[in-house]
């Protein structure tokens, strides 16, 4: 069976041609999207391709749904370390060979990709069926005005004595709300605070 292996990590795609390698599969590898839609139109016919859904030149799913329509057709599975139950879903959806998160272990990785490759649509049950973790962004939401402003300077990396001046508050008023926020946040420290302010965009 004839498997190209598209991922930018080099380290990652050497790991899976050898274990897969050593399980006897002929194998061809690409580091960019581009580099991948060139490998399936000049080499010969591959069983599966394998997709890193974040590697350079990668569009998510519009990039997913061009690698299936190459050369008249392939079957491609994405592998993703950081790609969502929702993206997976809409992956299968779209008639994808496959979803293949790069926790899983060796064997279970070599078994997934010989499933696809016999043309099986492969997804694992535990990364399926898992509870959505929630978006710790979407706490910001449930800060009041004041409470926001405080986090936005906090974001900025400015101390509770600045934050304090720039709004006219006492310092033991900006630590009584960063105490609130913390607590709605779910956080236990500045650090983690900021962090989500610079994701949710406040900074």
């Amino acid at each position: 069976m004839r498997v190209l292996i598209a991922d930018d990590h080099d380290l990652l795609r050497d790991t899976l041609i050898a274990f897969l390698g050593d399980e006897g599969f002929e194998l061809g590898s690409a580091a960019t999207f581009e580099e991948a839609c060139t490998r399936i139109r000049e080499d010969a016919p591959y069983n599966l391709v394998l997709l890193d859904y974040k590697m350079p030149g990668m569009r998510g799913l519009d990039s997913l749904t061009e690698a299936m329509a190459l050369n008249g057709g392939q079957r491609v599975a994405l592998i993703s370390g950081n790609a969502t139950r929702e993206v997976a879903e809409q992956a299968l959806g779209l008639g994808a060979a496959g979803f293949v998160p790069k926790t899983l272990p060796a064997k279970s990785l070599v078994n997934a990709v010989r499933f696809m490759a016999m043309g099986e649509q492969y997804a694992p049950i535990d990364f399926m069926t898992a509870p959505s973790e929630p978006d710790p962004t979407s706490n910001v939401a449930k800060l009041t005005r004041r409470e926001r402003e405080v986090l936005d300077g906090l974001a900025k990396g400015k101390s509770n004595k600045e934050i304090a001046r720039d709004l006219d508050l006492t310092e033991p008023t900006i630590k009584l709300h960063l105490k609130t926020l913390f607590r709605k946040l779910e956080v236990n420290n500045r650090t983690q605070a900021a962090i989500i302010a610079r994701d949710a965009g406040l900074s």
